[in-house]
């Protein structure tokens, strides 16, 4: 490991405020407007190229959405619909719909939340309030559903002659000509579903639909989902407003999962086709895709998802032959670069074969088009009329997502968008109208239109203004410093993000904010973007703030993945242990004085880390926290540990209840009421386990809130509850130390 030059650190972080600047605010942060602005969400280009469409929030209600277009060509914007303006205001949400906003972490939006353009661009899909519209660019919005029922999931067909959606557990289709509806199904009702994704599929699988449309619109794919077998969970979701009892079907890990099957429905009304999945039922449906009008690709994955069949499927017939596997002696990560050409034989592909997610071509073989000891992050576009490929990925280093061209049939790689950022991109289906969303540590997201003008990729026209409310606080923000540091095997680097209060002088030792996540999957700490103004806000109150990536997070290769295996709660916890005993030996960290904090996955790792290294930290904030794997779901975590219906010891090697005696410092439990994803049991175990040892610990828990606490009231609380508990516990023990500089 090795030690940041004092000056080096000083020089790049802790330059004083300079007079003038405002001071950050708790109250500030999550007032209204926002600081950073009001970004767009959702961002879509048309079929067509000739618009931009848009969610943005209402300047009165920073959780309300609206629908809004932009033309390519003039800049010039509207607001295509107004949510209260079709609506009223606000509608009670079916328990369906609730459940799947918050699977999309969208659970305390109001207003739209969706929207599909028409195949022609001339007009746009809206679902609000549990109806569905269709929204002409020119024209008054016409309401496509009556009944009182909410329809689900609405989706266009491909040559927009239809719109589809789920109602009554049903799938339902609406001749967007006549407006008649014709039901596709009729068998749903009770444990029986058609036209949904079961509950792991939206959680963990990153699959939302269960219905998909051939692309000539004569046929539609339609999963039946059958929760027969899963148990019952009974969740008592406690509001302000009283307790809400819900029976959950949740496939808590080791137990059975929904029966998924697959079915072909013919416009033509003849009979339906079901699709051969196999004799095993107990597999899961990761992904559908039209291959061409007749076939289909299927996506299958085992229940220990060691292994991934694609399956060309006859629509015809419902037969099905394996063209491809993918396999691994530990999971079979899932992606959504699967690219049908237009040929309708042949497709792109990714896959982590070599250690690393490239992109192959499939035409009977696997073809490599692209290589190297770093991923491909996912396929964005296909040009095949010029040969191109548009994809994003980590080429360079795993702090920056890029933007990336490559030959169709390989060849040299162009990063097109710029070095020591981070760049979210849209594009439309052959990557020559681009939006991108870029921020550095210095520079706050910026959305920009680009056009390709031959092989050029033009920046055209920046989509969010540069007078956001955070300008007179600019000149005073810190940028993190990145480096490197060895996990605790010593086989590689780990990358970590630090940032120092301004003003530090020379010689003095400062407290330590050390936020944690360190999952699979998600939740990455260390990026080139912009970062928390929460960080900001702490910076000026004198703490340190510093961030590690270990073993198991995603974007540096499938080995980096696969140290956890089996074995959550180890390598991790090692390797944070490793970065805390490199941050404790800096000038400037007062060892004695460094807080944990982390949510969800972080905060079981906050209650992992001082239950396995007692006196690490002077105290921990752990939010949302898994405690006992048991009560997640099955996708996720059979992943990871396996089934524990099989082998029960790596459950019982990571449960953090057992060991809460252990727990020697001050630690602050937070978990939302109704939360249906790291369910409230959770702290509720961790609770009586440290009652029972007798061991003192504070908790806050937040009626009617989910697994992420969104509304900006809420929020306010949380941070006031988080930065007081750390003041008493850590910041105000022991020495003074150092004050920082006030404006």
């Amino acid at each position: 490991m090795r030690t940041i030059p004092l000056a080096t650190a000083l020089d790049l972080l802790a330059s004083p405020l300079e007079d003038g600047i405002p001071p950050l605010t708790l109250e500030r942060i999550f007032a209204n407007p926002p600081l950073l602005g009001t970004p767009p969400r959702a961002l879509t280009i048309a079929p067509d190229g000739r618009h931009i469409g848009f969610l943005r929030p209402r300047a009165d209600d920073p959780l309300r959405f609206d629908l809004w277009v932009q033309d390519v060509e003039s800049g010039a914007e509207r607001m295509a619909v107004d949510s209260l303006g079709l609506s009223g205001g606000e509608t009670a949400l079916s328990e369906a719909e609730r459940m799947r906003r918050e699977r999309a972490r969208l659970g305390s939006s109001r207003g739209l939340v969706d929207y599909s353009w028409t195949p022609d661009g001339q007009a746009l899909l809206v679902p609000l309030d549990g109806a569905v519209w269709l929204a002409p660019l020119a024209g008054e919005p016409r309401r496509l559903t009556r009944s009182q029922a909410t329809e689900l999931d609405a989706q266009l067909s491909p040559r927009g002659t239809h719109a589809s959606f789920v109602r009554d557990q049903n799938l339902v289709i609406v001749d967007l000509a006549t407006g008649r509806e014709r039901a596709m199904t009729s068998a749903g009702g009770g444990p029986i579903s058609y036209g949904v994704a079961e509950f792991v599929a939206q959680e963990e699988m990153d699959r939302m639909t269960g219905q998909w449309w051939a692309p000539d619109d004569a046929r539609i794919a339609i999963a039946r989902i059958d929760e027969t077998p899963v148990r019952v969970a009974v969740r008592a979701a406690i509001g302000s407003d009283g307790t809400r009892v819900t029976e959950q079907r949740y496939p808590f890990a080791g137990t059975p999962n929904a029966v998924v099957s697959l079915e072909v429905h013919s416009l033509s009304g003849a009979a339906p086709v079901q699709v051969d999945l196999g004799p095993d039922t107990d597999i899961y449906l990761a992904r559908v895709d039209w291959l061409n009008p007749g076939q289909l690709l299927v996506q299958r994955q085992s229940r220990d998802q060691k292994r991934l069949d694609v399956l060309l499927v006859d629509a015809a017939t419902g037969a099905a032959q394996t063209i491809l596997t993918e396999k691994a002696s530990t999971w079979v990560n899932l992606h959504n670069s699967l690219k049908p050409l237009s040929d309708g034989k042949r497709f792109l592909w990714a896959s982590e074969r070599t250690g690393y997610r490239h992109i192959y071509l499939w035409d009977g073989e696997l073809r490599a088009i692209t290589s190297g000891d770093w991923p491909v992050d996912a396929i964005l576009s296909v040009d095949e009329d010029q040969g191109r490929i548009l994809f994003s990925g980590f080429r360079e280093t795993a702090t920056e997502r890029a933007l990336y061209r490559v030959a169709l049939e390989g060849g040299a790689i162009e990063r097109l968008t710029q070095a020591g950022s981070w760049t979210d991109s849209v594009a439309d289906k052959q990557g020559r109208a681009l939006l991108l969303t870029r921020s550095t540590p210095t520079t706050p997201p910026q959305v920009v239109l680009a056009t390709r003008e031959g092989a050029a990729l033009v920046a055209r026209r920046q989509i969010t203004p540069d007078d956001i409310p955070y300008a007179p606080y600019l000149p005073g923000h810190v940028a993190p410093h990145f480096g490197t540091l060895k996990a605790a095997d010593g086989t590689t680097d780990l990358d970590f993000m630090l940032m120092l209060p301004p003003g530090l002088p020379e010689g003095a030792r400062v407290p330590v904010f050390y936020q944690v996540y360190g999952g699979p999957g998600a939740g990455r700490q260390v990026r080139r973007i912009f970062g928390s103004l929460l960080h900001q806000f702490l910076l000026q109150q004198g703490w340190a703030v510093f961030s590690v990536d270990n073993r198991g997070t995603p974007d540096r290769g499938k080995a980096f993945e696969d140290a956890l295996y089996r074995r959550m709660g180890f390598p991790e916890v090692d390797d944070q242990m490793a970065a805390l005993a490199w941050l404790k030996a800096q000038p400037f960290a007062d060892a004695d004085r460094i807080a944990a904090y982390g949510w969800s996955y972080g905060g079981f790792m906050v209650q992992r880390m001082m239950t396995e290294h007692p006196t690490a930290f002077a105290a921990g904030v752990a939010g949302a926290a898994v405690t006992d794997w048991t009560l997640y779901d099955t996708h996720y975590t059979e992943r990871y540990l396996g089934n524990p219906s099989i082998d029960m010891a790596p459950y019982t090697a990571a449960d953090t209840t057992l060991r809460a005696a252990r727990l020697a410092r001050p630690m602050l439990l937070i978990h939302g009421m109704a939360d249906d994803n790291v369910v409230f049991d959770n702290a509720a175990r961790m609770m009586a386990a440290l009652q029972r040892a007798g061991v003192p610990f504070e908790t806050m828990l937040y009626p009617g809130e989910a697994h992420g606490i969104r509304e900006p009231a809420i929020q306010l609380h949380l941070w006031r509850t988080i930065t007081s508990f750390l003041d008493r516990t850590v910041r105000q023990a022991g020495a003074p130390g150092f004050q920082p500089a006030r404006p």
